[in-house]
C-alpha cells in the first residue's frame, strides 16, 4: 500500500527519486489491522490518525467511525498500540494512556520515526466492546 505524505496529500512515490536528504524526513509506519501488515510512508510531521485514515486503514471501529472528536483527543475513540521505539506523549490524555498502558491516541502522535502500529479492531469504547 502507498502511502499519502502528512502535509498536502501527495501521494509517496519510490524512495529512490528522492535525493538522500529528503529520505531522512520520511518515515515507515507499518501497520497491523488484525488481519495483515501494510507499509505506509510518511513525511516528518505527519498526523498518525490523518495517515491512517487517509490509506483507509481506520483507528476507529464501526460505531465510533462517525461519532468521536474529529482529532481533538476527547473522546479516545482512535486508539492504537505502538511497538518498539515509541514517540514520547504530548497531551494530556496521550500521557495517561502511555503511564497506564491503554491504547495510545493516534490523533496525538507526530509522526517522526519509523513506527508499528497496531488497529484494535476489538477494542472496549465507552466501557463495551465494540
Amino acid at each position: 500500500m502507498i502511502g499519502i505524505t502528512g502535509t498536502g496529500g501527495d501521494p509517496d512515490v519510490s524512495s529512490h527519486q528522492h535525493s538522500e536528504s529528503s529520505d531522512a524526513t520520511r518515515h515507515t509506519v507499518r501497520v497491523h489491522d488484525g488481519t495483515e501488515w501494510h507499509v505506509l510512508t510518511c513525511r516528518t510531521g505527519a498526523n498518525l490518525r490523518m495517515l491512517l485514515l487517509r490509506n483507509d486503514l481506520s483507528p476507529y471501529v464501526r460505531l465510533t467511525e462517525s461519532v468521536n472528536c474529529g482529532g481533538r483527543g476527547l473522546c479516545a475513540t482512535c486508539g492504537v498500540r505502538l511497538e518498539g521505539d515509541i514517540p514520547d506523549p504530548e497531551h494530556w490524555h496521550d500521557r495517561a494512556a502511555a503511564r497506564f498502558s491503554y491504547p495510545r491516541l493516534s490523533c496525538q502522535i507526530t509522526v517522526d520515526r519509523d513506527l508499528t502500529v497496531r488497529l484494535l479492531p476489538d477494542k472496549r469504547i465507552w466501557g463495551k466492546r465494540a
